[in-house]
């Protein structure tokens, strides 16, 4: 999701020095109560789900034997990083997963909140959190089976305190998957020029060029914080029909799974959710 993460961390981990960018909280903060207009500010998000929920669910399906058909995420612990509105945390709960969605504003979460609570499956399953990224490190380390960040990389401001902090609460093996837009003069013209300037699919300021990311800093980050790159896939938008379609080319935006220690694979969820596990997560995920 559009995030507002900003990692300015002097000793990492640390939530007294992590804070978010005032600027583009209130930005963002006006569209907070627009997150679920399917025809307004983030239309492209929605039908982003149209590629992106496949792709996590078959991937991890094909590192697993064990699944139930139905909730083939069924156990799954998902970490949803700048959550925003739960776009994706509801697709990703729908399948069975049990997720936690951060963001650091609130009205996001409270958005989130309250559209989850119109399903009372979606309810039990998905728990929504204001919070940093940092925040979680100090209370989930090695708790998380998955860790999904779409469309936020591009929004940190330190890139590698953001990926330590991914593999900190991600479990051994576990999966990272992440969408974003390459920093190419393409994506500039396209991405910021034509996108939020001309027709306007993308609310203006919400990205800046010099913070997109080549996929092959992406991989080295990921490597040499522990993490096997597995899959890079291109991504393309056609904003003529609304929808996305994957290439090969990641010149625009692309999407990224790794596996945390150079794992072979994922044999699954290591525990599945208890009867009591379900009750808590209800109890506290809280109400809009």
């Amino acid at each position: 999701q559009l995030s507002l993460f900003r990692l300015t961390v002097k000793r990492p981990f640390s939530t007294s020095h992590s804070s978010v960018d005032e600027k583009e909280m209130k930005k963002f903060q006006l569209l907070a109560h627009k997150w679920w207009d399917e025809e307004g500010e983030y239309s492209a998000l929605h039908s982003m789900n149209d590629i992106r929920v496949p792709f996590i669910r078959d991937t991890l399906l094909s590192m697993s034997s064990n699944y139930l058909r139905g909730n083939p995420l069924s156990g799954v612990k998902i970490l949803d990083v700048g959550c925003g509105g739960g776009l994706l945390s509801e697709p990703l709960g729908r399948l069975g997963a049990s997720v936690t969605g951060i963001d650091p504003l609130e009205d996001n979460i409270r958005t989130a909140d309250r559209h989850k609570s119109f399903d009372p499956v979606l309810a039990k399953r998905i728990q929504y959190k204001s919070s940093s990224l940092e925040e979680i490190v100090e209370e989930c380390m090695e708790t998380f089976d998955v860790i999904v960040a779409s469309e936020v990389v591009e929004h940190v401001a330190d890139l590698e305190t953001f990926i330590k902090c991914c593999s900190q609460v991600l479990k051994p093996e576990g999966s990272l998957f992440i969408t974003t837009i390459n920093k190419t003069q393409l994506s500039y013209v396209l991405g910021i020029v034509v996108a939020e300037k001309i027709i306007g699919i993308v609310p203006e300021g919400t990205h800046e060029w010099e913070k997109f990311v080549p996929p092959e800093e992406l991989e080295h980050i990921l490597e040499s914080n522990g993490f096997s790159v597995k899959t890079v896939k291109g991504m393309l938008y056609n904003p003529l029909s609304g929808s996305w379609s994957w290439m090969e080319s990641t010149s625009l935006n692309y999407a990224v799974h790794a596996v945390k220690s150079g794992a072979q694979g994922w044999s699954g969820p290591t525990d599945t959710l208890s009867e009591t596990d379900i009750q808590q997560s209800s109890a506290t995920a809280g109400t809009a």
